[in-house]
Protein backbone atom coordinates (compact mmCIF):
# COMPACT_ATOMS: atom_id res chain seq x y z
CA UNK A 1 0.00 0.00 0.00
CA UNK A 2 1.29 3.34 -1.31
CA UNK A 3 2.76 6.02 1.53
CA UNK A 4 0.89 9.18 1.23
CA UNK A 5 3.43 12.05 0.69
CA UNK A 6 3.68 15.25 2.94
CA UNK A 7 4.87 16.82 0.09
CA UNK A 8 5.95 14.96 -2.68
CA UNK A 9 7.57 15.66 -5.89
CA UNK A 10 7.06 19.69 -6.87
CA UNK A 11 6.53 22.06 -9.84
CA UNK A 12 9.45 24.11 -10.95
CA UNK A 13 10.82 26.69 -10.08
CA UNK A 14 10.33 24.79 -6.52
CA UNK A 15 12.58 22.73 -4.77
CA UNK A 16 11.72 19.87 -2.15
CA UNK A 17 14.67 19.86 0.69
CA UNK A 18 14.74 17.42 3.21
CA UNK A 19 16.73 16.08 6.19
CA UNK A 20 16.90 12.95 7.43
CA UNK A 21 19.10 11.24 9.84
CA UNK A 22 18.14 7.26 8.66
CA UNK A 23 19.53 5.67 11.63
CA UNK A 24 22.99 3.17 11.27
CA UNK A 25 22.86 -0.06 11.22
CA UNK A 26 23.85 -1.96 14.37
CA UNK A 27 24.10 -5.06 14.19
CA UNK A 28 23.90 -5.78 18.05
CA UNK A 29 20.29 -5.01 18.33
CA UNK A 30 17.68 -7.38 18.91
CA UNK A 31 16.15 -8.66 15.64
CA UNK A 32 12.69 -8.39 16.77
CA UNK A 33 13.03 -4.73 18.09
CA UNK A 34 12.01 -1.24 16.21
CA UNK A 35 15.25 -0.65 15.53
CA UNK A 36 15.92 -3.99 13.60
CA UNK A 37 17.81 -2.54 10.52
CA UNK A 38 15.98 -5.16 7.73
CA UNK A 39 12.54 -4.21 9.05
CA UNK A 40 13.64 -0.50 8.83
CA UNK A 41 14.50 -0.25 5.29
CA UNK A 42 11.29 -0.77 4.25
CA UNK A 43 9.93 1.72 5.95
CA UNK A 44 12.97 4.32 4.40
CA UNK A 45 12.30 2.92 1.08
CA UNK A 46 8.33 3.30 1.18
CA UNK A 47 8.64 7.25 2.83
CA UNK A 48 11.80 8.38 0.19
CA UNK A 49 9.71 6.84 -2.57
CA UNK A 50 6.53 8.83 -2.27
CA UNK A 51 8.32 11.97 -1.08
CA UNK A 52 10.95 11.94 -3.71
CA UNK A 53 12.63 15.34 -2.33
CA UNK A 54 14.89 17.40 -4.95
CA UNK A 55 17.53 17.45 -2.50
CA UNK A 56 18.26 15.28 0.80
CA UNK A 57 20.67 15.57 3.19
CA UNK A 58 21.38 12.19 5.44
CA UNK A 59 23.20 11.34 8.30
CA UNK A 60 24.22 8.55 10.06
CA UNK A 61 24.41 6.26 6.29
CA UNK A 62 26.92 3.51 6.25
CA UNK A 63 28.13 2.38 2.23
CA UNK A 64 25.35 -0.27 2.04
CA UNK A 65 22.51 2.43 3.06
CA UNK A 66 24.13 5.32 0.76
CA UNK A 67 23.38 2.51 -2.13
CA UNK A 68 19.77 1.52 -0.67
CA UNK A 69 18.80 5.05 -0.32
CA UNK A 70 19.74 5.77 -3.87
CA UNK A 71 18.18 2.75 -5.04
CA UNK A 72 15.07 3.87 -3.11
CA UNK A 73 14.83 7.19 -5.18
CA UNK A 74 15.75 5.83 -8.01
CA UNK A 75 18.33 5.91 -11.57
CA UNK A 76 17.69 9.80 -11.77
CA UNK A 77 18.96 10.64 -8.21
CA UNK A 78 23.69 10.66 -7.81
CA UNK A 79 24.70 12.01 -4.79
CA UNK A 80 28.35 12.61 -3.30
CA UNK A 81 30.16 12.26 0.37
CA UNK A 82 32.29 9.66 1.94
CA UNK A 83 33.30 8.66 5.36
CA UNK A 84 34.14 9.88 7.66
CA UNK A 85 36.99 8.50 8.96
CA UNK A 86 40.45 8.97 7.46
CA UNK A 87 40.18 5.84 5.38
CA UNK A 88 36.65 7.53 3.72
CA UNK A 89 34.19 4.71 5.61
CA UNK A 90 31.74 4.52 7.91
CA UNK A 91 29.25 7.20 8.53
CA UNK A 92 28.36 9.56 5.58
CA UNK A 93 26.97 12.81 5.54
CA UNK A 94 25.84 12.34 1.58
CA UNK A 95 23.93 14.77 -0.29
CA UNK A 96 21.70 13.46 -2.89
CA UNK A 97 20.12 15.21 -5.80
CA UNK A 98 17.52 14.45 -8.18
CA UNK A 99 19.94 14.83 -11.49
CA UNK A 100 16.93 15.92 -14.01
CA UNK A 101 17.22 19.20 -12.02
CA UNK A 102 20.40 19.81 -10.44
CA UNK A 103 23.96 19.60 -11.71
CA UNK A 104 26.74 19.21 -9.30
CA UNK A 105 29.84 22.00 -10.21
CA UNK A 106 32.26 20.89 -7.70
CA UNK A 107 31.97 19.39 -3.95
CA UNK A 108 34.35 19.32 -0.64
CA UNK A 109 33.91 17.42 2.66
CA UNK A 110 35.87 18.55 5.63
CA UNK A 111 36.41 17.40 9.29
CA UNK A 112 34.66 19.35 12.17
CA UNK A 113 37.95 19.71 14.13
CA UNK A 114 40.51 22.30 14.37
CA UNK A 115 42.60 20.93 11.24
CA UNK A 116 39.45 20.53 9.11
CA UNK A 117 41.57 19.59 5.98
CA UNK A 118 42.91 16.26 7.55
CA UNK A 119 40.10 13.64 7.13
CA UNK A 120 39.90 11.78 9.70
CA UNK A 121 40.51 14.76 12.17
CA UNK A 122 38.73 15.03 15.75
CA UNK A 123 38.94 17.92 18.44
CA UNK A 124 37.09 19.87 20.77
CA UNK A 125 36.12 16.47 22.89
CA UNK A 126 34.42 14.73 20.14
CA UNK A 127 34.68 10.87 20.13
CA UNK A 128 33.50 10.21 17.10
CA UNK A 129 34.24 11.57 13.96
CA UNK A 130 32.44 14.38 12.41
CA UNK A 131 31.93 16.29 9.10
CA UNK A 132 30.46 18.45 6.90
CA UNK A 133 29.85 18.42 3.02
CA UNK A 134 29.26 21.07 1.12
CA UNK A 135 28.02 20.68 -2.49
CA UNK A 136 27.98 23.36 -5.47
CA UNK A 137 24.97 22.82 -8.07
CA UNK A 138 23.70 24.68 -10.99
CA UNK A 139 19.68 24.86 -10.89
CA UNK A 140 19.25 23.45 -14.48
CA UNK A 141 15.35 24.70 -14.95
CA UNK A 142 16.27 28.09 -13.28
CA UNK A 143 20.50 28.90 -14.55
CA UNK A 144 20.44 29.87 -10.16
CA UNK A 145 23.43 28.66 -8.22
CA UNK A 146 22.99 26.54 -5.03
CA UNK A 147 25.09 25.93 -2.60
CA UNK A 148 24.32 23.35 0.19
CA UNK A 149 25.83 22.21 3.22
CA UNK A 150 24.85 18.88 5.34
CA UNK A 151 26.37 17.61 8.61
CA UNK A 152 25.77 15.98 11.50
CA UNK A 153 27.47 17.12 14.90
CA UNK A 154 28.51 15.41 17.55
CA UNK A 155 25.88 14.06 20.13
CA UNK A 156 28.22 14.29 23.94
CA UNK A 157 30.47 16.92 23.40
CA UNK A 158 28.56 20.39 24.02
CA UNK A 159 32.36 22.39 22.74
CA UNK A 160 32.13 20.13 19.78
CA UNK A 161 28.88 21.75 18.57
CA UNK A 162 29.48 25.11 19.57
CA UNK A 163 32.94 25.06 17.65
CA UNK A 164 31.05 22.96 14.88
CA UNK A 165 28.80 25.29 14.68
CA UNK A 166 31.52 28.48 14.61
CA UNK A 167 32.83 26.37 11.54
CA UNK A 168 29.75 25.81 9.76
CA UNK A 169 29.33 29.50 10.21
CA UNK A 170 32.39 30.17 8.73
CA UNK A 171 31.96 28.41 6.18
CA UNK A 172 28.55 29.82 4.59
CA UNK A 173 29.59 33.57 5.00
CA UNK A 174 32.79 32.67 2.82
CA UNK A 175 30.57 31.43 0.34
CA UNK A 176 28.50 33.94 0.30
CA UNK A 177 31.45 36.35 0.24
CA UNK A 178 32.92 34.27 -2.71
CA UNK A 179 29.39 34.18 -4.51
CA UNK A 180 26.70 36.65 -3.43
CA UNK A 181 23.61 35.52 -5.65
CA UNK A 182 24.18 32.08 -4.84
CA UNK A 183 21.32 30.70 -2.54
CA UNK A 184 22.83 28.68 0.27
CA UNK A 185 20.86 25.79 2.57
CA UNK A 186 22.08 23.98 5.24
CA UNK A 187 20.67 20.09 6.29
CA UNK A 188 21.50 18.54 9.64
CA UNK A 189 21.04 16.56 12.87
CA UNK A 190 22.86 19.22 15.18
CA UNK A 191 22.05 17.54 18.17
CA UNK A 192 21.06 20.35 19.76
CA UNK A 193 17.98 22.65 19.85
CA UNK A 194 16.65 26.09 19.22
CA UNK A 195 18.20 27.40 22.57
CA UNK A 196 21.40 26.01 22.11
CA UNK A 197 24.96 27.91 21.74
CA UNK A 198 25.27 26.18 18.76
CA UNK A 199 22.17 26.93 17.06
CA UNK A 200 22.35 30.63 18.19
CA UNK A 201 25.75 30.58 16.55
CA UNK A 202 24.11 29.48 13.30
CA UNK A 203 21.65 31.95 13.09
CA UNK A 204 21.86 34.91 15.26
CA UNK A 205 23.83 36.92 12.66
CA UNK A 206 20.92 36.38 10.23
CA UNK A 207 23.28 34.81 7.87
CA UNK A 208 21.05 31.81 8.49
CA UNK A 209 17.26 31.19 8.87
CA UNK A 210 15.71 28.52 10.44
CA UNK A 211 13.30 27.57 7.55
CA UNK A 212 10.47 26.36 10.68
CA UNK A 213 10.46 30.00 11.63
CA UNK A 214 10.38 31.08 8.06
CA UNK A 215 7.90 29.22 6.53
CA UNK A 216 5.05 31.08 4.74
CA UNK A 217 3.25 27.68 5.74
CA UNK A 218 3.30 24.57 8.28
CA UNK A 219 2.05 21.34 7.12
CA UNK A 220 2.75 19.35 10.45
CA UNK A 221 2.46 20.61 14.50
CA UNK A 222 6.29 20.57 15.76
CA UNK A 223 6.80 17.18 16.25
CA UNK A 224 10.24 16.42 18.47
CA UNK A 225 12.39 15.61 15.37
CA UNK A 226 14.35 12.63 17.62
CA UNK A 227 11.48 10.09 18.31
CA UNK A 228 13.46 7.26 19.12
CA UNK A 229 10.98 5.60 17.75
CA UNK A 230 7.63 6.21 19.45
CA UNK A 231 4.39 6.17 18.70
CA UNK A 232 2.35 7.49 21.32
CA UNK A 233 1.52 10.09 23.43
CA UNK A 234 3.20 12.72 20.52
CA UNK A 235 2.44 16.42 21.81
CA UNK A 236 3.02 19.22 19.57
CA UNK A 237 5.98 21.33 20.70
CA UNK A 238 8.25 18.76 20.94
CA UNK A 239 12.11 19.24 20.81
CA UNK A 240 13.61 20.17 17.27
CA UNK A 241 17.12 18.96 16.69
CA UNK A 242 17.06 18.53 13.29
CA UNK A 243 16.99 21.35 10.38
CA UNK A 244 17.22 23.44 7.33
CA UNK A 245 18.71 26.57 7.43
CA UNK A 246 18.62 28.81 4.64
CA UNK A 247 20.10 31.87 3.51
CA UNK A 248 19.71 35.74 2.22
CA UNK A 249 17.60 35.49 -1.08
CA UNK A 250 15.77 31.84 -0.39
CA UNK A 251 12.13 31.85 0.38
CA UNK A 252 10.71 28.76 2.71
CA UNK A 253 6.94 28.73 1.00
CA UNK A 254 6.19 25.31 3.12
CA UNK A 255 8.00 23.00 6.20
CA UNK A 256 7.05 20.28 7.69
CA UNK A 257 8.44 17.75 10.47
CA UNK A 258 7.22 13.98 8.35
CA UNK A 259 6.08 11.65 11.41
CA UNK A 260 5.00 8.61 9.33
CA UNK A 261 4.25 5.48 10.76
CA UNK A 262 3.54 2.07 9.34
CA UNK A 263 1.41 0.52 11.07
CA UNK A 264 2.50 1.85 14.27
CA UNK A 265 6.20 1.86 13.31
CA UNK A 266 8.84 4.24 12.38
CA UNK A 267 11.48 4.30 9.80
CA UNK A 268 14.40 5.59 12.04
CA UNK A 269 14.69 7.16 15.69
CA UNK A 270 14.52 11.06 13.65
CA UNK A 271 11.95 12.33 11.79
CA UNK A 272 12.68 13.71 8.51
CA UNK A 273 12.38 17.49 8.40
CA UNK A 274 11.33 18.83 4.64
CA UNK A 275 10.63 21.84 3.27
CA UNK A 276 9.61 23.55 -0.28
CA UNK A 277 11.83 26.11 -1.15
CA UNK A 278 12.15 28.98 -4.25
CA UNK A 279 15.64 31.29 -5.06
CA UNK A 280 16.82 33.54 -7.29
CA UNK A 281 15.05 34.15 -10.07
CA UNK A 282 12.45 31.76 -8.79
CA UNK A 283 11.14 34.08 -6.75
CA UNK A 284 9.56 36.27 -9.07
CA UNK A 285 7.94 34.31 -11.65
CA UNK A 286 7.03 31.01 -9.45
CA UNK A 287 3.47 29.80 -8.89
CA UNK A 288 1.15 30.43 -6.39
CA UNK A 289 0.88 26.81 -5.43
CA UNK A 290 3.92 24.36 -4.44
CA UNK A 291 3.18 20.82 -4.74
CA UNK A 292 1.90 19.46 -7.70
CA UNK A 293 3.71 17.06 -9.64
CA UNK A 294 6.14 17.66 -12.53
Amino acid sequence: MPHDALIGPVATPDLHVMTYNIRRRFPHHRPWGSDRSTARSGLVRRLLAAEQPTLLGVQEALADQVAFVADALGPDYLWVGTGRNSSGEDERCAVFYDSRRLEVTGWKQWALSSTPDEPGSRSWGNLAHRVVVSVDFIDLATGARLRVFNTHFDHLSWRSRTESAKFMLHLVQAARAAEPDAAIVVTGDFNAGVGSAAYRWLTEEGTLRDAWDAADTRVTPQWATYSTFRHRRRRPGGKRIDFILVGHGVDVVSTGINAARFAGRAASDHEPVQSVLRYGEALAGAPEQAGAAT
